[in-house]
């Protein structure tokens, strides 16, 4: 491939709130990107579901309106788009009829807290008979396919029931649960143990080879999806990184002061709002909406808001939910130090720790700068925030022929 002939890639970022495609050049950045939100199904408390075909149609959405918006910008993407990288929002899961390709129910989502006694059980004594596992007269007859959102994607995009294919990659299968770390496939105990039947789960594969190709009926066709992996994943290797840390609820909990208490009417409204006063007035936030994650692990954990007096006001409340990231973080950063020690730690020439910070909420400046302040470090900011989306498209990078010296250019210019 010639530096002067024009070369595109893209990545299509499935999370849990919405789906992005942003197509980036040969220096990594971005020429034309989409971004739709998806309904957030909550049945039951601690219930958290997805209506399956309504991603699929926001992967539709957007990646004809990146295109549209790379064309316009005199961009010439459809000749020169060379692959589709792929990251998703990890552990929520899709059943669905391969005759027909429907899903058999929502997508359940990571953060669902409904099995919560199941794993209890397991924990205890593992009796098979005391599982409520799948009982669906689809199974039984063999037309009922499993899979994490990359594989429901990549089923889809590569001709659903005209043969798509049914594959995973390893980062996502890890998470199921079921994966054996060791041999990279499917554990035959531990399926035996649930009660799954193998001929459901998807082939395992790694994250950076040559999946298949788009099929028709997709705003992008005959492009090779060659590339997939699991969201935090895919941010870490976009932060050129080896270790990493996540916190789970920062977007839920502003979106739970937009959709359920109407406090803001946008995300980005929330950081003016928390300016309006100096601190939280004493109040404080724990957004466990469905349990606390890490490094607590307590699924029956739920969210409080305490310290309100007649004082109060949303902006206290605003603030609140803010620090309520950060003390996350911090929470996450000390269990990684206590596993890592000293020597796991990275710091740079001045012998600070660094905390290098991605996502859409690292745009709030306030919040950022309340996490240096309480950590007693600095934030890192790239100058392309949604390194998520850019791990993806940094796989293809070695299939597209730049070799591993590029490889790290490209990042280091995102970061810096």
């Amino acid at each position: 491939m010639s530096k002067n002939e024009p070369a595109f890639v893209a990545s299509l970022d499935q999370g849990t709130t919405s789906t992005r495609f942003i197509i980036y050049d040969r220096q990594a950045r971005s020429v034309g990107s989409h971004q739709v939100e998806f309904t957030q199904f909550y049945p039951e408390a601690g219930w958290v579901e997805h209506d399956a075909m309504e991603i699929l149609e926001s992967v539709r959405v957007c990646m004809a309106k990146a295109v549209d918006k790379a064309t316009a910008d005199g961009h010439n993407v459809d000749g020169a788009l060379k692959a589709i990288g792929l990251t998703n929002q990890r552990e929520t899961t899709v059943l669905w009829s391969k005759s027909t390709g429907a899903p058999l129910y929502n997508a359940i989502v990571w953060m669902d807290a409904r099995t919560s006694s199941i794993c209890r059980k397991l924990e205890k004594d593992y009796q098979e008979e005391e599982l409520i596992l799948f009982r669906l007269v689809a199974i039984e007859k063999g037309d009922a396919l499993f899979g994490t959102i990359d594989t429901w994607l990549i089923w889809n995009l590569t001709g659903g029931v005209k043969g798509g294919l049914h594959v995973t990659d390893v980062s996502n299968a890890s998470r199921t649960m079921l994966m054996n770390i060791k041999t990279l496939d499917w554990d035959k105990p531990t399926l035996e143990t649930l009660g799954i039947p193998a001929g459901i789960l998807p082939k395992i594969v790694s994250n950076s080879e040559i999946i298949g190709n788009v099929g028709k009926g997709w705003p992008v066709t005959g492009l090779p999806i060659a590339g997939c992996l699991g969201d935090q994943h895919a941010a870490m290797l976009g932060q050129a990184c080896r270790k990493e840390g996540s916190i789970a609820i920062a977007g839920a909990a502003v979106q739970w002061l937009r959709d359920s208490l109407g406090i803001i009417s946008s995300a980005s409204e929330i950081e003016e709002l928390a300016k309006q006063v100096e601190s939280t007035g004493g109040v404080y936030f724990v957004p466990a909406f469905n349990g606390l994650f890490a490094p607590w692990w307590r699924d029956d954990a739920r969210g409080v808001c305490i310290g309100i007096t007649r004082f109060t006001n949303k902006a206290h409340i605003a603030r609140a939910v803010l620090e309520s990231m950060c003390f996350q973080v911090k929470d996450v950063l000390e269990s990684m130090h206590k596993d890592a020690g000293e020597k796991g730690e990275h710091r740079n020439a001045k012998g600070e720790f660094l905390l290098r910070v991605d996502g859409g909420a690292t745009v709030n400046n306030l919040l950022m700068q309340s996490q240096a302040d309480l950590l007693g470090c600095p934030v890192v900011r790239p100058a392309d925030i949604e390194t998520t989306a850019l791990g993806a498209p940094m796989l293809l990078v070695w299939l597209l022929g730049f070799g591993k010296r590029r490889r790290y250019l490209l990042l280091e210019k995102r970061l810096r």
